[in-house]
């Protein structure tokens, strides 16, 4: 726990730092999040939502939330608020169309499907099969990429813990994160302060 508490100062110092050295918002996504935070979420929120969707978050996002803030400053547009990693899609945010994140996540390996030689009836079948929530329980949206792509924090299954991305849209499939470089599987604070080094070093 000290080493976790250790890891969120330093996130929120180096928050500060490239909040002051990027006053013009050019860092990808900043313009919309403008590194500000929204409140924190205290532990009764998290504990019913957890409660609710039958869920226990990783120790790492439950400490961000209740000691940084419930979304806001982040990775590309921004860390999505709890609330909203429930939605399919984050761009349109359908309240009929919602994440299961109380069953396992299926994959420990990156999963796609190949679309190549189909007939124009066997490539509807497949699509149809492709975006099926059943490929995406067990993780949680936690921020939107763009172009339909978003990044998700595993909450439940083998993966627990860990960040892999959903690039269905655009037939890449679903498969572990390493946008920022790293070779392994990433956990939610490793993520975030990999995207503050990243853009430090761009601002400096």
């Amino acid at each position: 726990m000290e080493q976790l508490n250790e890891q969120i100062e330093r996130l929120k110092e180096k928050l500060n730092r490239l909040r002051s050295l990027d006053p013009k918002f050019e860092i990808f996504g900043s313009e919309k999040h403008q590194y500000q935070l929204n409140d924190p979420k205290s532990e009764g929120e998290i504990l019913e939502f957890e409660r609710t969707h039958s869920v226990k978050l990783p120790a790492e996002y439950r400490a961000f939330l209740k000691s940084v803030g419930n979304g806001g400053a982040g990775p590309y547009y921004g860390l999505e608020p709890l609330e909203n990693g429930l939605y399919d899609d984050l761009d349109y945010k359908n309240p009929d169309s919602l994440m299961d994140i109380s069953q396992a996540f299926p994959h420990t390996e990156p999963w796609n499907v190949d679309f190549e030689n189909l007939s124009e009836e066997e490539y509807q079948e497949a699509e149809d099969a492709y975006f099926e929530n059943k490929w995406s329980r067990g993780m949680l949206r936690i921020s939107n990429f763009g172009c339909g792509v978003s990044m998700n924090l595993i909450v439940n299954g083998k993966e627990y813990g860990n960040i892999w991305v959903d690039d269905r849209c655009n037939d890449m499939g679903i498969y572990p994160d390493s946008y920022f470089g790293q070779k392994s599987r990433t956990t939610f604070l490793d993520w975030y302060e990999l995207w503050l080094d990243r853009s430090l070093n761009e601002k400096t």
